[in-house]
């Protein structure tokens, strides 16, 4: 991706995130009250009879993408962005601490509208998930990630061959039908990262080697919910 449409999209990104972070009331921090929206997102939508790929494809991912607010609006142009958490699954089948992440995208045209969506990607890959832990992937681009986006009422085991690399659910409300990834790009937060694990904290250190941990009772229950 060109320098500068990437800094045009981690503006965006920014402008989404402020936008779309609204306080649970319970946890002090930006980054707990992230990761607590994250828990309620995940578990009401895998107690959704409506998404059974989810369901599915959740409890064998790799790795699990979280974003409890995805806001999307357009008048002409049109952008879409949020902050999220990502999980990993260890060798041993246990989860790691969530991650920080910024997810936005942009796009042009004939377009009116707007919509807010909880999204969950699945990382079904060793490919995706070393895209995402890059600095900078963007999602059916330069990245050469595969993302398979499905609708309600879609069985994952059935008829899909599983070849995506991540496969995005979306539960949205508003005018747009659908939730389109393509061009998105996602993003560290690593000021996150560092504000809840410490200083110099990245996201390898949370998610792969487990060396960065917290006891904030809002990151334990999103472990806890993770299939």
């Amino acid at each position: 991706m060109r320098p500068t449409k990437f800094r045009f999209l981690l503006v965006l990104a920014a402008f989404f995130a402020l936008t779309s972070c609204r306080s649970s009331g319970e946890f002090g921090s930006e980054p707990e009250q992230l990761a607590d929206r994250a828990r309620i997102t995940f578990q009401g939508m895998m107690s959704d009879n409506q998404y059974p790929g989810l369901v599915d494809l959740a409890t064998r991912a790799k790795a699990i993408i979280i974003v409890p607010n995805l806001i999307r609006a357009a008048f002409f142009f049109g952008g879409r962005g949020g902050n999220g958490v990502m999980l990993v699954r260890g060798p041993d089948g246990k989860w790691s601490d969530p991650a920080f992440y910024t997810l936005a995208g942009a796009s042009w045209g004939l377009q009116f509208g707007g919509q807010s969506s909880e999204l969950i990607i699945t990382v079904m890959t060793d490919k995706g998930l070393h895209a995402v832990m890059d600095r900078e992937v963007t999602l059916g681009g330069d990245a050469g990630v595969a993302v398979g986006e499905l609708g309600k009422g879609v069985n994952a085991a059935t008829g899909m061959g599983l070849k995506s690399d991540m496969y995005a659910f979306a539960r949205s409300e508003g005018l747009f039908v659908g939730v389109s990834l393509d061009g998105s790009i996602i993003a560290p937060r690593e000021t996150w990262d560092q504000q809840l694990y410490g200083e110099g904290v990245t996201p390898k250190a949370i998610l792969v080697d487990r060396s960065a941990t917290s006891d904030s009772p809002a990151i334990k229950g999103l472990v806890a919910a993770m299939p």
